[in-house]
C-alpha cells in the first residue's frame, strides 16, 4: 500500500530547501530544481519508488539518476524530506569539503554516478536496467531525470534506441520540459508534441503529462511501474522557477541563486511550508541477485611458434577467465569480429551485449552496469574510442570499475588509412586519475594484463595490435600492474630502447642488426605505460645514459612522455621516435618504416647517437 505523504506540503519543503540552500551557498542551480520538484516529488513520495534509506546499496533498490545533474539542489532536498540527510548538512551545499557538491558525486551517498556533463545520465541507466533485466534478474527500476536542453546531444538518442532494443521495460526517462536552457529557449520550446512523437519513434512508450500536476505525476508513474516490453518516457510541461512570481518562466535565472532579499521577498510565494515534514518511501524487496559459482580458469597454452594477435588474445582471455568473474561482462561496438570480443560471446552469450556503432553510450552503459557490481569489458577500435572520451572522463568521477580495450591501434593497422588509427589513445588514457594503462607486445602478455584488469578496480585500458606478432614470453610468465620486461640486456649496452607493443618487435630486430657490428642495445618492454616502471627506467638511466623510446602512437601524451615525465629528475637525454607524419594507407612495414618507428629507424637512432 503507498505511503500515505502529502505530496503538495512535500513540494513546498523541497521547493524552500532548493532556494534556502542555494542563497546560503550563493550560487547554484534554484530554478532548474523548481521546474522539476513535482515530478521528483510524485516518484518518491507517490507511492511508486522503492528504496531503503538506511541502506543505499540495498541491491532491490530503485535508482534514481539525475542526468540534469545542475539540478542537484532538488537531488539534496528529496533526500532530506525523505529523513536522510539533516537541514544543517544540506546547508553545507557546494561549501569545500562537504558532500553535497554543485552536481552529484558519489561524495554524496544516495548518488548513483557522478553527473553534470548533459546527456549521459540515460545511458547509465541503460546500463543499470540491462543488469536487473538480463543479469541480476531483479525487479528494481531505474528512473532517470532528463532536461529538455541535454536532448540536443546524441548520446541521449543513442540510449533510447538501444533501450528500446533490449526491451527495457524496467527503465523510465523523466523529461523535464522547462522550455529555457542557460541562455534562452531550448531547440522546441514547450512543443511537447515533438517528444512526444521521437520518443514513440525510437520504440518508447511516451506519457504527455503537466508536470506540476501531482495527481496526473503519480498516475504517470503508476503506469510506467507496470510497463513490461518498453521503456517509457514521461514527458512533462514544467516550468522554470516554478512557485516564484518573478523568475517563473523568466530567462536570464539560470544557474543563479537568489540574493537574500530575493529569498525573503520569495518565500512567502510558496506558502506555509513545514520544515519537520518528512515523506515516507515504499521499502524494496528483498530479492536475492543471480549468481553464478566462480570456476577456475583454464591455463594458457600458446605455441610458442605460432604468431598470434593480441586482439585475439584479448577475446581469448575474456572466454578463458569468465568462469572466475561471474561478474564479468563485454560490451562491443558492432566489431566484435575485429576486436575478437566475439570469442566471448560464444562462450558466455548471456554476458555479451552488441552495442552497436554509438561508443559514447556503450561507455555510459559500462558505467551503469559496473555500478551494479559487473565487470564491464568495453571493446572498439581504439580509434573511435576518442568518441566517448567524456563519459570515458566522467567514470574515474562515479569511481567506475570499467575496462576498455582499444584495438586497431597505431600506423601498424596498414591499409584501412589514418582514420582507423588510433594515436591518441593512449594520451586520453593516461590524462584520468588513477587510470591504469597497458600495451601488450604478444599474445601471452596480453592475456595475462586482461587478468590484471579484471583483479584491479577502476578505469583500464588495454591497447591491442591488429597484426600477427611472435610470441615472446612463456605461457606462465607473470606481468603487473607499473611493472615492465627487460628482453635484451649487457654491460656493454650503449643505449636502452624503451618501447611497448607492436615496436617492441622492431626493437628486438634492430638489437640482432647492431648485435652483428658488436654494438649492444638493452631492449625494455614497458607494457604498463601507466603506472610506469620508474625503478626499472631509472636503473637504465644510471647505466646506461641514453634512453630512445618507441611507440606507434603520437608524441604528445603517449610511451615517450611517460618516461620523460618518470626521469624528470634524472638529468639524462631521452631520444623520442614516434608517429610525427600524417598517416596514410600503405602496408603495415611501409607505414611503421615511413614514420620512423622502425628497427631500421632505431639502428638509425643509435648509431646517430654514437657519431
Amino acid at each position: 500500500m503507498a505511503p500515505a505523504n502529502d505530496l503538495d506540503q512535500l513540494a513546498r519543503l523541497i521547493r524552500y530547501y532548493s532556494l534556502v540552500s542555494t542563497t546560503e551557498a550563493g550560487s547554484g542551480h534554484p530554478t532548474s530544481s523548481l521546474s522539476a520538484a513535482d515530478l521528483m516529488t510524485g516518484l518518491l513520495f507517490g507511492g511508486t519508488f522503492r528504496f531503503n534509506i538506511n541502506d543505499p546499496l540495498h541491491p532491490n533498490n530503485d535508482r534514481l539518476i539525475f542526468s540534469k545533474g545542475h539540478a542537484s539542489p532538488l537531488f539534496y532536498s528529496l533526500w532530506l524530506a525523505a529523513g536522510a540527510v539533516t537541514e544543517g548538512e544540506l546547508m553545507t551545499l557546494r561549501k569545500f569539503g562537504s558532500p553535497f557538491e554543485g552536481h552529484p558525486t558519489p561524495a554524496f551517498r544516495y548518488t548513483e554516478a557522478a553527473t553534470g556533463s548533459l546527456g549521459q545520465g540515460l545511458s547509465i541507466g541503460v546500463g543499470m536496467a540491462l543488469n536487473a533485466q538480463h543479469l541480476d534478474r531483479l525487479p528494481y527500476r531505474t528512473y532517470v531525470l532528463l532536461g529538455d536542453s541535454e536532448m540536443a546531444e546524441g548520446s541521449v538518442w543513442e540510449a533510447m534506441e538501444i533501450a528500446a532494443y533490449y526491451k527495457l521495460g524496467s527503465l523510465t526517462a523523466i523529461l523535464d520540459v522547462n522550455r529555457l536552457g542557460q541562455r534562452g529557449e531550448t531547440m522546441y520550446g514547450h512543443d511537447l508534441e515533438v517528444y512526444r512523437r521521437r520518443a514513440e519513434a525510437f520504440g518508447w512508450e511516451p506519457l504527455v503529462i503537466d508536470g506540476h500536476d501531482l495527481a496526473a505525476i503519480v498516475e504517470a508513474f503508476r503506469k510506467a511501474a507496470e510497463a513490461k516490453d518498453r521503456p517509457v518516457m514521461i514527458v512533462a510541461k514544467t516550468l522554470k522557477g516554478k512557485g516564484i512570481s518573478f523568475i517563473e518562466d523568466r530567462n536570464g535565472w539560470h544557474g543563479k541563486a537568489l540574493s537574500r532579499e530575493e529569498l525573503a521577498r520569495a518565500l512567502p510565494e510558496l506558502g506555509p511550508v513545514n520544515t519537520a515534514l518528512r515523506g515516507e518511501i515504499e521499502l524494496p524487496e528483498n530479492r536475492v541477485p543471480n549468481r553464478d559459482r566462480r570456476r577456475k580458469p583454464a591455463p594458457l597454452s600458446y605455441d610458442p611458434a605460432k604468431p598470434v594477435s593480441t586482439r585475439r588474445a584479448y577475446g581469448n582471455a575474456l572466454a578463458r577467465i569468465a568462469p572466475f568473474y561471474p561478474e564479468m561482462v563485454a560490451l562491443d561496438g558492432e566489431v566484435s569480429n575485429s576486436t575478437f570480443a566475439e570469442v566471448f560471446k560464444k562462450e558466455q552469450p548471456d554476458r555479451f551485449f552488441e552495442m552497436f556503432i554509438a561508443e559514447q553510450n556503450m561507455a555510459g552503459a559500462a558505467l551503469g552496469l559496473a555500478l551494479r557490481g559487473k565487470i564491464p569489458f568495453v571493446s572498439s577500435f581504439a580509434a573511435f574510442l576518442t568518441r566517448a572520451h567524456d563519459q570515458i572522463r566522467m567514470a574515474q568521477y562515479s569511481n567506475g570499475n570499467v575496462k576498455f580495450c582499444g584495438s586497431h591501434a597505431g600506423v601498424s593497422i596498414g591499409e584501412d588509412g589514418s582514420s582507423q588509427m588510433g594515436l591518441e589513445d593512449l594520451a586520453m588514457f593516461r590524462a584520468m586519475i588513477d587510470s591504469v594503462v597497458l600495451y601488450p607486445s604478444d599474445a601471452v602478455s596480453a592475456e595475462r594484463m586482461v587478468e590484471l584488469m579484471a583483479e584491479h578496480r577502476g578505469v583500464h585500458y588495454l591497447r591491442t595490435t591488429r597484426m600477427d606478432t611472435p610470441i615472446l614470453y612463456r605461457n606462465d610468465e607473470k606481468f603487473w600492474i607499473g611493472g615492465s620486461k627487460v628482453l635484451r640486456s649487457k654491460s656493454a649496452d650503449i643505449a636502452a630502447v624503451v618501447t611497448a607493443g607492436i615496436t617492441v618487435h622492431e626493437a628486438l630486430k634492430a638489437y640482432e642488426v647492431l648485435k652483428q657490428e658488436d654494438m649492444y642495445i638493452r631492449v625494455i618492454d614497458l607494457y604498463s605505460i601507466k603506472p610506469v616502471d620508474v625503478k626499472t627506467l631509472m636503473e637504465a638511466a644510471e647505466d646506461i645514459g641514453v634512453l630512445i623510446t618507441v611507440e606507434d602512437h603520437f608524441p604528445e601524451g603517449g610511451l615517450g612522455n611517460a618516461v620523460r615525465t618518470a626521469l624528470a629528475n634524472r638529468p639524462v637525454p631521452v631520444y623520442s621516435l614516434a608517429v610525427n607524419k600524417l598517416p596514410r594507407s600503405g602496408k603495415p612495414g611501409e607505414l611503421i618504416g615511413y614514420e620512423d618507428v622502425s628497427a631500421e629507424a632505431i639502428v638509425r637512432t643509435v648509431k646517430g647517437i654514437l657519431s
